[in-house]
């Protein structure tokens, strides 16, 4: 017999059988722009079940699903207590049952230019949360630094964290990362482009190490950086490209640039302690919007503060790409429904999913999983 655990206001957990609606997939995204494009689509209606749910943004107080409840969707609202708290929300509510749940992370993003360009569609193996840091201002950053961020518990930049708070790092399904990777790959031809891409990327042409900014958009495999300030310009760029492969041993390859990321992560790790979703079954898709520093001769804010145009690229390119992954796993639920099993490491900088981390100090847990996740009655 199957069970949940349901939160009561008193805090306590009441034991009941799971009667809520259990979507093959959930399409996070985190603002309106995001969300509109799986909206009045053609493919499927997932304006068809509009459910409340208590805790959920103001903005954004519903979860949409399809008639059948195979695919829902919903909009945290922007930044990572908005992330945080919205997923919180949507785990303890009896009205679903998450626990073989896949989570496609949809959002767009600023990208790094040495990688790839605006309007491509990339997936991430590792959400670096790069802004927990020391912060000296700009205008007294000492002389031998290249930087004025560094690790907490550190002296300099380049030393590692020696203070954690459990979010800097997250590492989700490598094997389910190449296989939404391969499906998205046949919309690739699809993606959308604009005049005005075009001409955004041009200048980046004349520094070789921006190459990759002039090709059209494509489908990308390299990793996420999650900071709550919109940050622009080289110097910044470089610091959290170095702060990604500090935090990751070297394993990360920086790319993209967003809000929400580690956030949602560690709610949802939350949930994976509690039995409530499945770690292994998260995709983390980010499209570029903006790159995350200027082209040579151009300051840092005119990128910052410039028409942006990249935004609708970028937004249209998550349907496009990400609908594939949706129909595979719905309409391919045979082969999805038992998940996709991780060969690699999954789960947060501490191990607290059991395991050992491939990046940081190790499982803290002596490689066990953390002990207080509830029990199933």
């Amino acid at each position: 017999m199957n069970w949940l655990l349901v939160p009561l206001f008193s805090g306590l957990f009441l034991s009941a059988r799971s009667v809520g609606i259990a979507p093959r997939v959930l399409i996070l995204n985190m603002f309106s722009d995001e969300a509109n494009v799986w909206y009045n689509i053609p493919e499927f209606n997932v304006l068809a079940k509009n459910i409340s749910v208590p805790g959920l943004s103001p903005l954004f107080p519903e979860v949409h699903c399809t008639k059948n409840g195979s695919i829902c969707q919903l909009t945290t609202g922007e930044g990572e207590i908005n992330a945080a708290s919205t997923v919180a929300a949507l785990l303890h509510s009896p009205a679903f049952d998450l626990r073989t749940t896949y989570f496609l992370i949809a959002g767009i993003a600023g990208v790094n230019p040495k990688v790839t360009t605006i309007g491509s569609v990339t997936f991430a193996r590792y959400a670096v949360q790069v802004a927990l840091q020391f912060e000296i201002d700009a205008r007294e950053i000492p002389a031998n630094f290249p930087t004025g961020y560094f690790p907490q518990g550190t002296t300099a930049p380049g030393q590692y964290p020696r203070s954690l708070y459990g979010t800097e790092v997250f590492e989700v399904n490598e094997k389910l990362r190449q296989l939404a990777f391969q499906l998205a790959k046949t919309a690739e031809p699809q993606l959308n482009d604009t005049t005005d891409s075009r001409a955004a990327r041009a200048p980046y042409l004349t520094a070789p190490q921006f190459a990759a900014a002039g090709g059209s958009p494509s489908v990308v495999l390299c990793d996420t950086a999650t900071s709550d300030t919109f940050w622009s310009g080289t110097l910044l760029a470089e610091a959290f490209e170095n702060t990604t492969k500090l935090f990751t041993n070297q394993s990360a390859e920086y790319c993209t640039t967003q809000q929400e990321d580690n956030a949602t992560l560690n709610a949802l790790l939350r949930g994976a302690l509690t039995k409530t979703i499945d770690f292994s079954r998260i995709i983390v898709m980010r499209s570029g919007s903006n790159f995350d520093r200027p082209p040579p001769g151009e300051s840092a804010v005119a990128n910052l503060l410039g028409p942006g145009p990249g935004f609708v690229p970028s937004v249209l390119n998550l349907h496009i790409a990400g609908v594939k992954i949706v129909q595979a796993i719905v309409s391919r639920w045979k082969d999805f429904e038992g998940g996709v099993k991780a060969t690699n490491y999954i789960g947060d900088i501490f191990g607290s999913l059991g395991g050992k981390p491939d990046f940081g100090p190790g499982n803290i847990f002596s490689g066990k999983v953390a002990n207080f996740s509830y029990e199933a009655q």
